[in-house]
């Protein structure tokens, strides 16, 4: 059982240098060793790479703008208009998706991890009429038919089977096979851009400007809501992003992913445990001792980042100050407040550092307190043996480290204006003790500094 956090020894240096970390929620320890930490940090594979070529329409894997017929049917798309506000299209034929160019588009994976099949045979889930009335306008395009059997083809073929056998399942199947498409629960938040103009830079979430990267992060918490609300047999999804293949990515080109599962992990429940036995832990033993500790980097009105500890590889933690526990009930300045917060830590890193983004929150199902948080992990170690049989794992950069490279970036970013300009850096944060709100006892106390500030809306699922 956890105690109290002035009892605990989250982080240890040791004489030699060593530095000890243990996760509070999850108990993994962590080594970061001298010497170690001088490895390089960025560790790319070129030859795997698209090569820079300066394109009017971008073409360099099925993600890119001329590319649209190489993925499934999308579900939706964000648009710029000419007077620079943003639309949202939903359910586009095939005879319209060229009409506009999509900022963002939300399609489903073509090889899911929990597939259409799995909600249909177990629980027996049934395409909504929603989504059936997609599927059908979509096919009665002789243009669309031909494209959902083309993917559908091309999946089959990907998957092993040969030409003849794919020629021996009938339209009819075929077409069948591709209710995933219109009503899974596996789906893609995709960037416009490859690479940024000119430069030959990857094009990132921190080579964004701060209102696109909001709009990102707004189109997918749009998307994370739809999901809920078109599988009543979905309990949870997960929102991750994995940015070039060393982090699992299968190309190089922006994309979030939203994953629809009929459960809690394990790690996750036995975290819940945790926070019910002390409500308050996600300020304790994450932003209050990060505070203590001098890891907290960036602040703003509705946000809070700091150098993470206790993972196998360098974090950076993004805690949401906001009351509601769920991105979707959250107001507009809640979300950007957040959204400018994971911008800068993306901008600060750069676009060569293979990274994962994971979105934690506390799902409608679950009654207790979770602040909505993201974790930014920097993929530049691969765990081997040593790892395996003591399973104590070897963080290349210590905390303090991994501050001191994000805070050098953060001050010039913020004066070339490529980050929001409200957001404080390393000793300007305030670092008020029991900033999240989400704990009712805490918004309960009217003499809390943040008591009043950024209520949510009341829509809870």
């Amino acid at each position: 059982m956890l105690h109290s956090v002035y009892e605990q020894n989250f982080l240890q240096k040791m004489p030699d240098g060593t530095v000890k970390q243990v996760n509070p929620f999850s108990g993994t320890q962590v080594w970061t060793v001298p010497g170690r930490g001088k490895r390089p940090t960025v560790n790319k594979k070129e030859e795997k790479a698209a090569q820079f070529e300066h394109k009017e329409v971008e073409d360099y894997c099925f993600f890119c703008p001329v590319n649209y017929l190489k993925t499934p049917p999308e579900k939706m798309r964000l648009v710029r208009q000419e007077d620079g506000t943003f639309k949202t299209l939903e359910n586009l034929k095939v005879s319209e998706l060229f009409k506009t160019t999509a900022e963002f588009r939300r399609v489903p994976n073509l090889f899911e991890i929990i597939s259409y099949e799995y909600w249909e045979k177990n629980y027996a889930y049934v395409i909504s009429d929603k989504a059936n009335a997609h599927r059908e306008a979509y096919i009665s395009e002789p243009e669309g038919r031909e494209h959902v059997l083309a993917i559908v083809e091309n999946k089959l073929a990907m998957s092993g089977l040969s030409r003849q056998e794919i020629d021996s399942i009938s339209s009819g199947r075929k077409l069948k096979m591709a209710n995933s498409f219109f009503a899974g629960g596996h789906e893609l938040i995709i960037g416009k851009r490859h690479f940024v103009d000119e430069t030959g830079e990857k094009a990132s979430s921190g080579t964004m400007t701060p209102e696109m990267h909001y709009q990102f992060i707004n189109f997918t918490i749009q998307a994370l809501k739809d999901v809920y609300l078109s599988n009543r047999y979905v309990r949870y999804v997960t929102v991750f992003q994995n940015w070039l293949n060393q982090a699992g990515a299968s190309f190089d080109h922006l994309h979030k992913q939203l994953v629809a599962i009929d459960g809690v992990s394990a790690s996750n429940e036995a975290e819940f445990e945790l926070a019910r036995e002390n409500p308050n832990m996600y300020n304790d033993f994450a932003v209050n001792y990060a505070g203590y500790q001098n890891l907290v980097f960036a602040e703003n009105d509705f946000a809070v980042a700091f150098a993470d500890f206790g993972h196998r590889y360098p974090t950076l933690a993004i805690y949401s100050k906001a009351e509601k526990n769920q991105p979707w009930n959250q107001t507009p300045e809640q979300v950007r407040g957040m959204s400018d917060m994971v911008h800068a830590c993306h901008a600060a890193m750069g676009s060569e550092i293979p990274c994962n983004e994971e979105w934690y929150y506390r799902p409608p199902a679950v009654d207790v307190a979770v602040p909505w948080h993201i974790l930014i992990k920097w993929r530049i170690s691969n765990p081997a043996g040593f790892e395996a049989v003591t399973k104590i794992f070897v963080n290349t950069m210590d905390p303090w480290t991994l501050r001191d490279k994000v805070v050098e970036r953060l001050f010039a970013l913020r004066r070339e204006g490529k980050i929001a300009s409200n957001i404080k850096i390393a000793a300007e944060c305030d670092c008020t003790p029991n900033s999240l709100m989400y704990n009712p006892a805490l918004r309960a106390d009217s003499s809390h500094p943040y008591a009043m500030r950024g209520r949510g809306t009341t829509m809870d699922m």
